[in-house]
């Protein structure tokens, strides 16, 4: 098996162009990100779906994919390409979450930990501990948990508020 880093259409144009914010101030960001996984995908393989900026305040986060037999991955936060592409929180929204079997728009916001109402409604940079906002970009990924014995495809919906 092997160790692969996907990244989204969207996500490679801003690495390409330099774009280092993701659109923001409109009344509600809807974002969709799509990618494919291929058998032999291995534990630690890098799902790179949407883009968002640090001052966003996520409200919903909803995870579709098929039936991808054994895989399962956690939904956190990496720094974009350009600032190093590093692990910023690997899991900070869900933990080892199946794809073993199809997900259908299941909100996986809390899923790593039970909802935690003083973090509702917190921008992204507060959300990760920080104590002032960065100003600058994060890419929500999937890292692989458990390695893909099947090909399927991996949808993230993101929604929220930038301020």
């Amino acid at each position: 098996m092997a160790v692969v880093n996907t990244t989204t259409t969207a996500i490679a144009s801003a690495d390409a162009t330099g774009t280092k914010f993701a659109r923001a101030g409109e009344p509600e960001v809807v974002k969709v990100g799509t990618v494919e996984v291929a058998s032999g995908d291995s534990i630690g393989s890098t799902l790179r779906l949407i883009r968002v900026p640090s001052n966003m305040r996520i409200t919903s986060l909803e995870l579709s994919s098929d039936a991808i037999t054994s895989a399962a991955a956690d939904i956190g936060v990496y720094d974009i390409s350009a600032n190093g592409s590093a692990v910023v929180d690997a899991d900070q929204f869900g933990s080892a979450v199946s794809l073993a079997t199809a997900q259908d728009k299941t909100n996986v916001l809390h899923e790593a930990v039970p909802a935690d109402i003083s973090k509702m409604g917190q921008p992204l940079w507060q959300r990760l501990g920080l104590s002032a906002d960065p100003g600058k970009a994060y890419d929500l990924v999937a890292t692989l948990t458990a390695a893909a014995t099947a090909a399927g495809t991996v949808t993230l919906v993101v929604k929220g508020y930038t301020a």
